[in-house]
């Protein structure tokens, strides 16, 4: 005996979001495109060598001036300050969120978020609120 599917037994389809969607209520696009993120070793290596940074209480922010049009970033945390690859992840996760979040209000800078104390202990609201306030500074 054959039973017909009834589609009140079916779960609904997940709604995936359009592009015009993913942008914040401001109609600021608020995604972490790859145009956002350095990838090649020349562009980390032009920052490091730019020399200018800001230090957090887990976080130091190198940054340098480019004619981009937009902030992009990069992130360095070392096996030695985050033993564990899961407490890697989590930190570079937290720090990719809290710049796709203020992208937009960020000078036209490359950006390297590196990790220079251990989170051991830290709690993840302490590691948002750290790399917030120096995001926060270098607003202009």
């Amino acid at each position: 005996m054959a039973v017909a599917p009834s589609s009140a037994l079916v779960a609904p389809r997940a709604v995936i979001a359009s592009p015009s969607e993913v942008s914040s209520p401001s109609g600021v696009d608020q995604r972490f495109l790859s145009a956002y993120r350095l990838r090649k070793t020349d562009e980390y290596s032009s920052v490091f060598a730019f020399r200018r940074a800001i230090k957090g209480r887990f976080f130091v922010v190198h940054y340098r001036p480019n004619e981009l049009g937009t902030a992009r970033l990069g992130v360095v945390v070392a096996k030695k300050l985050a033993k564990r690859a899961n407490v890697r992840n989590l930190v570079k996760r937290i720090v990719r969120e809290q710049f796709r979040k203020i992208r937009a209000v960020l000078p036209h800078h490359d950006l390297i978020v590196r990790l220079h104390a251990p989170v051991r202990d830290a709690t993840r609201a302490m590691i948002n609120e750290d790399i917030a306030q120096l995001f926060a500074r270098l607003r202009p």
